[in-house]
């Protein structure tokens, strides 16, 4: 099975072009900034993933999503490499999206999704605080 879930960050606006095929195939292609769990010496650090539409997705793509919007994707991992113009093998991963749900509130900040945090008593990591003796609704 090839599924990847992602939530990040628009790096810049998204890129459009037609492919040069037969089909003449629209294709967009975006760089999120995800997050990584843990922080390194104190410092919040994030992975830089290349994501691609391809076909009626693009037009989604084009119309609402842009630098620094809040998203969620579904996709499939794609790997490749490629010969550079010095003759070196350059291999690249991707991700090829399926999927585009979006995360953040309406202005592309974190208020509303802190603001529901809050209410539900969750810490920033999404947890909430249990008191001690306090029944679980799992076993």
């Amino acid at each position: 099975m090839n599924k990847v879930m992602l939530m990040g960050r628009l790096t810049k606006n998204p890129e459009i072009r037609i492919s040069g095929n037969e089909n003449n195939t629209a294709v967009a292609r975006y760089t999120l900034a995800v997050d990584r769990r843990y922080k390194k010496d104190g410092e919040r650090t994030a992975d830089f993933i290349t994501c691609i539409v391809f076909g009626k997705g693009t037009d989604f793509v084009q119309k609402y999503l842009h630098k620094g919007m809040k998203i969620a994707v579904v996709g499939r991992l794609h790997t490749g490499s490629y010969k550079n113009k010095d003759g070196n093998t350059v291999y690249t991963t991707d991700v090829i999206v399926d999927e585009h749900e979006f995360a953040g509130g309406k202005s592309g900040d974190d208020t509303a999704e802190k603001e529901t945090e809050q209410a539900a008593g969750q810490d920033k990591d999404g947890f909430m605080q249990v008191s001690e003796g306090e029944e679980l609704p799992f076993n």
